[in-house]
């Protein structure tokens, strides 16, 4: 059932309701209910399953993925309760001691998109509940049901009474619901994962209230493949990049950058993998690959490819649409003058990018708005990771796929791809207030 504006209030009172005892609770205690709630996520793979297959349109392969991550991010978060300690400095020369003290805010806000619905979900709870906070979930609109149910199962393992919400909304109401948790004088965080152009309406909003956001926004990662790469484990990362969820991922290979002189070789061989797979409509029959998010988005990535091509770019395979389903593409000679150059196409599309040397892979890798990941494949480490020191990217892959996440590293962007970082220790900066508590001695005076 979708709720607005009224039962965001409710929630979000819910949650500051909740938020004191839930703040208080030992390490231990957090960290319990954590391991718990990713027993019960476990549990219910297979109704997770369904969900995203009929709202989104998941292969069962993509949503096993999201629960696997899922799973890791909260046995992650549960240790992090642990950090929280006071710590105490060495003392001033005047005798005064120092405690920094890390503090739960109150509420977070997580808005979660529709693309890695039960990962992004979980990731937008569990580091706030970790640190004490308590959380209102605005789920997306294209999976209400699948985000309703993440917070019911975690909720059913245990969890106290207002700790977790969620709130759903219909597309035309979406945005005032936002915009009112926003300004709720409880919520004290917004995590925000999703578009670049929502992102800097969410930003935007939060400023006006003076209140903290991470953002992990909108990519174009690129994959630079290097003379002296294995181009068999590069053809696997780059079919893994551009297809898996069928491209609708941030960390999504939008750009492959080859050097000439492997070039043919690297081409030949990826359209062979890619003619190896198939997507379908996961309800209807099993396929590696599932649909899009609905028809107009399909229509939207294959417009970028009759772009492409119009402007001197080569479809080598795929790019056949039936309503939301569309077969994996490679297009190859693609160059600055296309749309698909520029714009993320959040669809099954290799692009094909091909260079003289690295120094103009370098300069085109970075020719984007966008700096969330990226990808190198070379046999020489210390050539990839001087290259990776001059990307600008948050995240650099060496030898592996742009599609990969640790819930221990920290994650997020640089550039239009946002700011802050989820995931780690380094979340802790997010989600919990940094005080310095001073303890004078008795015998200090204070005079003018």
């Amino acid at each position: 059932m979708d709720t607005g504006q009224t039962d965001a209030d409710a929630a979000a009172n819910a949650a500051a309701a909740a938020f004191w005892d839930w703040s208080q609770r030992p390490a231990e205690d957090r960290a319990g209910h954590l391991r718990r709630m990713a027993d019960a996520l476990d549990a219910n793979r297979a109704r997770l399953v369904d969900l995203a297959a009929r709202e989104v349109g998941a292969a069962p392969g993509w949503t096993q993925f999201n629960i696997d991550l899922a799973l890791r991010i909260l046995h992650q978060a549960a240790g992090l309760p642990a950090l929280l300690a006071d710590r105490q400095m060495p003392p001033a020369a005047d005798g005064s001691m120092s405690i920094l003290r890390r503090q739960a805010v109150g509420v977070v806000l997580g808005i979660a998109p529709w693309n890695a619905p039960i990962t992004l979900a979980v990731r937008a709870i569990a580091t706030p509940l970790a640190c004490g906070n308590t959380v209102v979930l605005k789920g997306s609109e294209h999976c209400p049901q699948t985000h309703r149910a993440v917070v019911d199962i975690l909720n059913g393992a245990g969890l106290p009474a207002g700790v977790a919400n969620v709130v759903t909304a219909l597309p035309d109401q979406s945005r005032p619901v936002v915009n009112q948790l926003i300004a709720h004088p409880a919520v004290r965080r917004v995590n925000f994962t999703g578009s670049t152009r929502v992102g800097r309406q969410v930003a935007v909003t939060a400023a006006q209230h003076l209140k903290r956001c991470v953002l992990e926004l909108s990519g174009k990662a690129a994959l630079i493949v290097l003379e002296d790469a294995d181009l068999d484990a590069a053809v696997d990362a780059a079919a893994h990049g551009a297809f898996f969820n069928q491209g609708q991922i941030c960390m999504s290979t939008e750009r492959i950058i080859l050097l000439d002189d492997i070039a043919d070789r690297f081409v030949a061989k990826l359209v062979a993998k890619t003619r190896s797979l198939r997507a379908a409509d996961p309800q209807r029959e099993s396929a590696p690959l599932g649909t899009l998010i609905h028809a107009a988005a399909a229509e939207r990535v294959a417009g970028l490819i009759r772009d492409a091509q119009d402007k001197g770019a080569v479809l080598l395979i795929g790019g056949r649409v039936e309503g939301a389903v569309m077969q994996p593409a490679v297009i190859d000679h693609v160059a600055s003058n296309m749309a698909i150059y520029h714009e993320e196409s959040f669809g099954p599309v290799a692009s094909i990018l091909r260079v003289r040397d690295e120094e103009e892979a370098l300069s085109i890798a970075n020719d984007t708005e966008y700096g969330l990941a990226s990808a190198i494949f070379s046999r020489d480490t210390d050539r990839a990771l001087a290259l990776a020191a001059r990307l600008e990217t948050g995240i650099c892959h060496i030898n592996g796929s742009t599609v990969y996440d640790d819930a221990a590293m920290p994650f997020g962007g640089m550039k239009s791809s946002g700011y802050g970082r989820f995931g780690g220790e380094t979340a802790l900066d997010e989600f919990t207030e940094l005080r310095w508590i001073a303890l004078h001695p008795a015998e200090a005076r204070h005079s003018l």
